[in-house]
């Protein structure tokens, strides 16, 4: 555990039920793309429709959840959100069985869990600074980000032997599985909201008065004008959105360079990917130490701006062992730093945050930075360059752009964020 610390054990049992979804999630990773490609013969466009409209439709179903999400215990919110993903997954194996497979059931199937997850997320942030005191949000969260790098390095490689050994129906299972699983643990926690802190009585939020008791989309741009009326998170956010779009766009085209012009195995080609996470492992242990040594504000520029350096070297990557030990150099470093990140960023975001606009700040964080991923999964837009001046010159640019990002990171905050910051 990050600094050996206990949180106790209702904490215990939330991060165990994040931790195996997040297991079950990634074993199952690329899941409903095989199934297109293997047992429905679908074709390239088919397939990225598919991985992208998802996530974007889910993320608009999302929107008025958030909302309505936030005035609610979260607790039975979180059970929700994992029992109807499993069912939803659950229907595909038996669809599957039944000879009535089809696209569009993956299609709704990946939109309904991309929803859940979203507003899982949400209401789990929500629960998560009412169940821990203050200062230690950077452990919880430092803990949140070491799983998700660990079952990342492991459920990828773990799939695909299951996949080979079992059928392309068996992460699928395995993933509804680790839904329920997950309710369970949540189930478990028991006692009552915000009873270990002192910000918020027990219980739910109480909402202002005229607040609707319905979904309204308008609602949930409440989370969006916190967002962006707040300096340091309106930094944080665009920061983010755009590290994310610039680092997801030109993958494609290292699939493309790498399996093909260059000549790499499969199984090369996913090493190079599994065995860098261990560098999100190393740097959610160390997050912790390097704030208490150099304050969060420098530690956020720092491990910011080096986190953007790196993926211009993919650039680079030449064939053989040594283009293998290049990509694999510059994932680590570049997942190390997004390790060391990501829950300086979480506990700031929650810090910055009142209790009563939690949920939908979150969510709009959420829905934001899902959608520009998925329009960065399904834009042309990388392909065209590619096929204009070539892919490395593609990878290339995206890593210069990558480069200017850190301009966006916060450096001179309020009065009030000030000390929190240091």
């Amino acid at each position: 555990m990050a600094g050996g610390r206990s949180l106790g054990r209702r904490f215990g049992w939330l991060w165990a039920a994040y931790a195996v979804s997040a297991f079950g999630t990634r074993l199952a990773f690329d899941a409903f793309a095989l199934i297109a490609v293997v047992v429905l013969h679908a074709g390239a466009t088919e397939v990225a429709l598919l991985a992208a409209s998802g996530l974007a439709v889910g993320a608009v179903v999302a929107v008025p959840l958030g909302a309505w999400v936030e005035f609610r215990r979260k607790r039975p919110v979180m059970i929700a959100a994992d029992l109807i993903p499993c069912a939803a997954l659950l229907s595909i194996p038996a669809a599957f069985a039944l000879d009535g497979l089809g696209l569009g059931q993956l299609l709704v199937v990946s939109v309904v869990v991309a929803a859940a997850d979203i507003t899982f997320g949400a209401a789990s942030g929500a629960y998560l600074k009412s169940l821990v005191p203050p200062e230690d949000l950077l452990v919880a969260n430092g803990r949140f980000e070491a799983t998700t790098w660990t079952t990342t390095a492991l459920g990828p490689p773990l799939g695909g032997v299951a996949v080979g050994v079992f059928g392309p129906m068996t992460t699928v299972l395995v993933d509804a599985v680790s839904y329920l699983l997950s309710a369970l643990g949540i189930r478990a926690i028991g006692g009552e909201e915000g009873q270990q802190s002192d910000r918020q009585p027990a219980g739910r939020p109480q909402p202002p008065p005229g607040t609707p008791s319905g979904l309204r989309m308008s609602d949930l741009q409440v989370g969006w004008r916190h967002i962006l009326g707040h300096p340091t998170l309106r930094a944080l956010f665009l920061n983010t959105v755009l590290v994310n779009a610039l680092i997801m766009a030109p993958a494609p085209l290292l699939a493309v360079l790498m399996l093909g012009q260059l000549g790499f195995p499969p199984w090369q080609y996913g090493l190079a990917f599994a065995v860098p996470c261990l560098g999100g492992l190393l740097g959610s242990r160390l997050s912790r130490r390097l704030v208490a040594r150099h304050g969060r504000r420098r530690v956020l520029l720092t491990a910011g701006t080096l986190r953007a350096i790196w993926p211009v070297g993919l650039a680079f990557i030449g064939p053989g062992r040594p283009g293998l030990l290049l990509v694999m150099a510059v994932e680590f470093g570049l997942i190390t730093c997004i390790g060391v990140f990501n829950p300086v960023l979480a506990t700031i975001r929650l810090d910055r945050t009142p209790q009563d606009r939690t949920t939908r700040t979150l969510t709009a964080w959420s829905i934001t930075g899902k959608t520009a991923t998925a329009a960065a999964a399904a834009t042309a837009l990388w392909g065209l360059l590619a096929a204009l001046t070539g892919t490395r010159a593609a990878i290339a640019l995206a890593g210069v752009l990558l480069l200017a990002t850190p301009l966006l990171l916060p450096r001179h905050e309020p009065a009030a964020d000030r000390s929190a910051l240091k």
